[in-house]
């Protein structure tokens, strides 16, 4: 077989990598893709994204001009896609949750690639279970606070009051919001980032502040601009740019300990290929930041 190799093509990793940077073994890095989309209810389509966001991957620079390092160079592999649970939402967060403890055991970086954002449930029950003075960074667009919606407590729309039952959380990026998400704020003392489209950067160190020693990030990708990222399920004007989100995430990686982060709800068909390339890119830079002073 050996022989032959150049006859067959590469399997689908993150960034195109081959052995032995790709090896399970040897990368600090698993790239989890979870293509589930059950919840959602305008826009469908994410159950393509983590597909969307590898095959665009192919056509980054290692070479990273910020961190001045090649980034791929501590190993990223990428796993097959998890097969979906249909049955229900809280029992794919536990299939999320038990891939993502099962990689977390072998002392692996997890980057997961949904999917709906209700996926994130799962793998950040798994690091807080393993990580002390634990909390999530969210990215988004929206609180996803509600207690049960469309019939479940596990949908989408309520992922991060679940999440919230577990850790503190610290959300950025936000610009719409229920009247029961309002006064669930109110009652529980939480304090969203609601972002401003005239503000012409983010309070970086006072969100950096409102997160404890280990932060999880989960980007939902409709935290972005529309004129940047229209690919997304629910998409909402306003929002922030490349750049602003490179900054929050690159000061935090310089006083927090990242532990992991996911990026979801990228619906490829709504949007440009641009927009699979963005969040592509945006994975490779949050590895890179992750691993920056290890």
């Amino acid at each position: 077989m050996s022989g032959h190799q150049g006859l067959y093509s590469q399997p689908k990793n993150f960034a195109g990598l081959s052995a032995p940077f790709s090896n399970f073994e040897f990368a600090k890095v698993a790239v989890l893709p979870v293509p589930y989309d059950s919840t959602t209810e305008w826009h469908s389509g994410s159950r393509n994204g983590p597909k969307s966001i590898i095959e665009a991957s192919y056509y980054l620079e290692w070479y990273d001009i910020e961190l001045e390092r090649e980034s791929y160079s501590m190993g990223i592999h990428t796993l097959p896609e998890l097969i979906p649970a249909y049955n229900s939402p809280e029992t794919m967060a536990q299939r999320v949750y038990q891939a993502t403890s099962s990689l977390l055991q072998n002392s692996k970086f997890v980057v997961m690639l949904g999917g709906e954002h209700s996926i994130s449930l799962g793998a950040i029950r798994a690091h807080v279970e393993k990580y002390s003075n634990c909390s999530v960074l969210q990215l988004d667009a929206h609180t996803d606070l509600r207690d049960e919606y469309l019939g479940t407590k596990f949908g989408h729309a309520c992922v991060m009051r679940r999440v919230g039952e577990l850790c503190p959380i610290t959300q950025v990026g936000i610009r719409a919001i229920s009247i029961e998400e309002k006064e669930y704020t109110a009652s529980k003392g939480l304090r969203p980032f609601y972002y401003q489209p005239n503000d012409l950067s983010l309070p970086v160190e006072k969100i950096i502040e409102a997160l404890t020693e280990n932060v999880y990030v989960s980007i939902d990708l409709d935290v972005f601009d529309p004129s940047i990222m229209s690919a997304v399920g629910t998409p909402e004007p306003g929002g922030i740019l490349w750049h602003q989100a490179l900054s929050l995430l690159s000061s935090l990686s310089k006083k927090r300990n990242i532990i992991g982060f996911d990026i979801v709800e990228l619906c490829p068909d709504q949007g440009p290929a641009a927009c699979s390339f963005l969040a592509a890119k945006l994975a490779y830079k949050l590895i890179g930041y992750s691993f920056a002073g290890r």
